[in-house]
Parts: structure tokens; C-alpha cells; sequence
């Protein structure tokens, strides 16, 4: 029997490898690492909404006990959390190979999972391209009255209290009765369909309607890897509109309703200043 010899043309074989990675300079990579976290959190977050559905919930619906939605997403984020801790699902480690040919570098994977955590959005500051704004007297003074309600909102969902604030005072100016053209109701300006899914029953309850605000709003930055300006896209001109144009859409209203919410940002940090 003949000898069987395997031949490799180790020159060929290098030089195409090198040409791939070679395709991508280290902010290209950077932005395709970013792009398949951000695919992989989607991903993680519809399974998590999935399995929920299926199950009614890990803690039931929101008919067998008040509150249990809330419990729900709190334990989507945290498991969330955990998983963007870790290398999570491996599927952004996966896209990123399968796009520049080379695993993805450990510091890069490290920031993309600091970034995804959204309870590090307690340490948010507003761009540098923000509004400066400030609130008026009388709308300080309603704001002041939910203090504690915002306060509940930004323990259970992880969010900053000052984008919050930002928030409502940019939605209704504190106005718990506010209702827009578009029938979005009370202090986060909240329309039926988000109220319902967000298990608020009465979308004029101060209470009710900043937990649900706030937990949306939690929802869409977690959608988007904890970038606020297309959390803040999304909850303005909704998610679909930011999936549509891969950013944040060319609407003046949207850009208007981001730079005055970062803008109130701004104003509330000083103030604890």
C-alpha cells in the first residue's frame, strides 16, 4: 500500500487569513463586536419574554397577584445580567469570528458586558450634545410630590432616578393628568397598549404609571446594550422606528424629545451637586 500524504498549502491557508482579519481596522471591529452583543442581548431578552409566556410567568400573571409582572422582568434582568457577565449564549463571540476570522479579544468582550448590565446605568451622564434645560418652578413642585415613587421605580428596574425624572419632566412636565394627541396618558405619557403590557391597571395612578414607565424604559435599554439615546429613540418613536432606520430616527420630534431629556439630565445632576 502507497504511502497517502496530506498536503497542506500552509501559504495559501495564512495569506487568506490574513487577508480577512486585515479587512477591519480596530474601530470597525469594535462596532462589529458591539452590533452581535447587541444581536446576542435581543436574542437572550426574546427567549427570556418567550419562556415567561409560555409559563405564565415565573410568578404567575398579573390577575393572580399585583406585582408579579414586576417580579418577572426583575428576574429577566437579572438573569440577563448574569448571562452578560459570562460569555452569555456564545453567539456574539460567534458572529464576531464568522465576520473578521478571528476570536473576539477579551478586553473588547469585557467592556461590550459592562455596557449590556443595566444597572450600571446608575452612573449615566448625559452626552455632551444634550439641551440644557431647566424645569419650571410649579413643575419642580409636582415632580417633588412622586419622589418617592421614582425612587421605587429606579431600586426595582435598576434605572439612574435622574432619567426618570428627565423623563416625565419631558413627557408631561409632572403633569399626572397630561394627555397627549395620541392618547398617551399620565406622567410617562404612557399609551393602553404599553400600560397593559407594562400590568398597569390604572395608567393615571402616579404609582403605577412611573413603575411602568420605568419599566419599559429599562426594557428598551436593555434591548439596546444600555445605549440610552436609542432607549430614549425607542420609548419616543418606538422600537420598530429604530430598528427601521439602525438608529436613531430622523425625526426632529425624536431628536428634540432625546436632547431635552439629556438635557433635564443634566440640570438634575448638577442640582445633587
Amino acid at each position: 500500500m502507497s504511502e497517502i500524504t496530506l498536503k497542506i498549502g500552509n501559504e495559501k491557508h495564512l495569506a487568506k487569513q490574513l487577508e480577512t482579519n486585515s479587512r477591519y481596522d480596530a474601530k470597525q471591529k469594535q462596532k462589529i463586536a458591539s452590533a452581535a452583543k447587541q444581536f446576542e442581548g435581543l436574542l437572550t431578552s426574546m427567549m427570556l419574554k418567550s419562556m415567561n409566556k409560555t409559563t405564565d410567568g415565573m410568578f404567575g400573571s398579573s390577575e393572580d397577584g399585583y406585582g408579579n409582572d414586576m417580579f418577572d422582568t426583575m428576574f429577566e434582568q437579572e438573569i440577563a445580567t448574569k448571562m452578560s457577565e459570562t460569555k452569555g449564549l456564545g453567539v456574539a463571540e460567534k458572529l464576531y469570528k464568522k465576520i473578521t476570522g478571528e476570536e473576539m479579544p477579551a478586553e473588547i468582550r469585557n467592556k461590550l458586558s459592562e455596557r449590556i448590565n443595566p444597572v450600571k446605568i446608575h452612573n449615566t451622564t448625559a452626552p455632551s450634545d444634550s439641551t440644557k434645560v431647566q424645569p419650571s418652578n410649579s413643575a419642580s413642585e409636582r415632580l417633588n410630590n412622586y419622589e418617592k415613587h421614582i425612587d421605587e421605580a429606579s431600586n426595582t428596574y435598576g434605572i439612574d432616578k435622574n432619567i426618570i425624572k428627565s423623563i416625565i419632566m419631558t413627557e408631561s412636565a409632572a403633569n399626572n393628568k397630561a394627555v397627549s394627541g395620541a392618547k398617551a396618558k399620565g406622567l410617562m405619557q404612557l399609551i393602553d397598549s404599553t400600560a397593559s403590557d407594562m400590568g398597569v391597571r390604572n395608567v393615571f395612578n402616579p404609582r403605577e404609571n412611573i413603575l411602568g414607565g420605568t419599566k419599559y424604559f429599562a426594557q428598551m435599554l436593555r434591548q439596546y446594550s444600555g445605549d440610552v439615546k436609542l432607549a430614549l429613540a425607542a420609548y419616543n418613536a418606538g422600537p420598530q422606528n429604530v430598528e427601521k432606520y439602525k438608529g436613531v430616527p430622523p425625526f426632529d420630534e425624536t431628536k428634540n424629545y432625546i436632547n431635552k431629556v439629556l438635557g433635564y439630565l443634566d440640570h438634575f445632576k448638577e442640582s445633587e451637586q
